[in-house]
């Protein structure tokens, strides 16, 4: 289990709902891969509106004809591997935005099996 306290980096990918690698969801692949690199955490994140480099708006209103919606995928840990997984992202990422922000880690702790039945 990756430990986590202090100092860290945490990346955040804007992209859209649609957008996809290999016929699956991007921020499915965008997860699968930081899982694979040993990384603290990812989640993603369904916007409800937005809009980004395409000037385009995107929402979920009823009369909205955009499916589109933004999505967020967000990724914490260390500085050193948060850099060494932006290679996979320049891959991926085609159109979108992709961010880096110093944060601290306060508390990260996984569930113990006792917790997760």
């Amino acid at each position: 289990m990756t430990r986590l306290t202090g100092r860290a980096l945490r990346v955040t990918i804007f992209i859209g709902e649609n957008d996809v690698w290999r016929h699956k969801p991007l921020y499915t692949e965008i997860v699968h891969r930081a899982h694979r690199a040993g990384l603290a955490g990812a989640s993603v994140f369904r916007g409800i509106e937005g809009f980004g480099a395409s000037s385009l708006i995107h929402t979920t209103r009823l009369l909205s004809l955009s499916e589109d919606l933004p999505v967020a995928v967000v990724v914490v840990d260390d500085e050193q591997r948060i850099r060494a997984f932006l290679p996979q992202l320049d891959e991926l990422v085609t159109e979108g935005l992709v961010i880096l922000d110093d944060c601290e880690v306060i508390r990260y702790v996984g569930r113990t099996e006792e917790r997760a039945t």
